[in-house]
């Protein structure tokens, strides 16, 4: 009996699925859903198109596995702030902001994923909506379980995830070094003062 553990080796098509996803995050994000054929998928992750059907069933299949990535990202963000101040949720909040303020002035930032698939997809009963709606109402749901442990009224979670929102529109509509794109920090810090 050898004393190696076998390597756990990936497949050709896993690597293949690896670059399609990849290729959809940029080019989804940066361009839009509607925008990206299949074809423009498959050559910016370096297959051909028949590679890219053998993966995923059609386009609406990318689309879920690429907001499903989005949400993974956005709530490691989100437990990356909590991390930092453990059992400080005025603290953890903040964090979020002061976060989120930093990724929205680097070149690239396109604003929330969801909500630019929610601009282009508009019919509510597309499950891409839906994914959509999930996902804002966890984020919903965990603003009122922070307000709740930082003894904030829960009107005030309310009025974060109106921020967000607006800090998520305000870096596509201003530069992201404007004042109002960074205003959002010294924003939230008001709403947490109680």
């Amino acid at each position: 009996m050898s004393d190696k553990t076998p390597r756990r080796t990936v497949t050709k098509a896993q690597d293949a699925q690896q670059r399609i996803l990849e290729a959809v995050d940029a080019l989804f994000y940066q361009e839009g859903a509607r925008a990206v054929s299949v074809d423009e998928v498959a050559s910016r992750a370096g297959v051909n198109k028949m590679a890219v059907y053998r993966q995923f069933a059609n386009k609406d299949e990318l689309l879920l596995r690429y907001l499903q990535r989005m949400d993974e990202v956005f709530w490691a963000y989100f437990a990356a702030a909590e991390a930092a101040h453990p059992g400080q949720p005025r603290l953890q909040i903040r964090q979020f902001f002061v976060d989120l303020a930093g990724r929205a002035a680097k070149p690239g930032f396109r604003g929330c994923p969801f909500v630019n698939i929610a601009s282009e997809f508009t019919d509510p009963q597309h499950p891409a909506r839906k994914m959509v709606a999930d996902s804002k109402a966890r984020l919903l749901a965990r603003l009122h379980q922070l307000c709740q442990q930082a003894q904030l009224p829960p009107a005030r979670a309310d009025a974060l995830a109106l921020l967000i929102e607006g800090a998520y529109a305000a870096s596509q509509t201003y530069t992201p070094q404007h004042p109002v794109v960074q205003a959002m920090v010294e924003t939230a810090e008001r709403m947490l003062e109680g």
